[in-house]
């Protein structure tokens, strides 16, 4: 069996718990997400933006048909398949899974994913063509100084910036450390 960087063996395989906290991070990503899209078109108005905190949050129903600062909107097609890709590259990641760190941080990727999958496959107009519910913008109604955004935005963001501390502090997804090189002195 290989060494782990702290000397002791790498089991392989997948641990049981980093699966079911993956799952159930993604399961409540996304139940989160789409509970704030459906009340956000059930009781936002396009245009009629809601200030809360002072203006430090606004509520302003918008429908995106690209990324962030609707970036690539004429290309909506290429998001469903790009998050496709993204699904299969976790998919296949959790097959060595076994830190619950990064099964967290996966798994708010993953339901992400999934939130803003649902509206580009099953909102208008059309499938691979919807437009994503966005309803989050700080400091202005509009996006003015920061993205509109949603929750699985939010938890995309979260989960990418967990998993590169993850990565930079050596912690592996099976669960082991990665050895650190000890400088020879010369």
């Amino acid at each position: 069996m290989p060494e782990t960087g702290v000397g002791r063996p790498a089991r392989p395989g997948f641990a049981r718990a980093a699966v079911v906290v993956l799952a159930v991070t993604a399961l409540l990503a996304v139940l989160l997400d789409q509970l704030t899209k459906e009340l956000s078109t059930n009781g936002l108005t396009e245009g009629e933006p809601v200030r809360i905190l002072g203006g430090l949050v606004y509520l302003s129903l918008l429908r995106n048909s690209g990324a962030a600062f609707s970036l690539g909107s004429g290309f909506t097609w290429v998001f469903p398949l790009v998050t496709l890709a993204v699904i299969g590259w976790i998919g296949w990641m959790t097959m060595r899974l076994r830190s619950v760190p990064w099964a967290v941080a996966l798994g708010l990727v993953l339901g992400g994913a999934l939130g803003n999958l649902g509206d580009r496959l099953f909102r208008a107009p059309g499938v691979f063509q919807g437009h994503v519910v966005d309803m989050i913008s700080l400091f202005g109604p509009y996006g003015e100084y920061f993205a509109v955004f949603n929750v699985a935005d939010s938890c995309l963001s979260v989960g990418v910036v967990l998993a590169v501390l993850l990565e930079l502090t050596g912690r592996q997804r099976d669960g082991s450390r990665a050895k650190t090189r000890e400088k020879s002195a010369a």
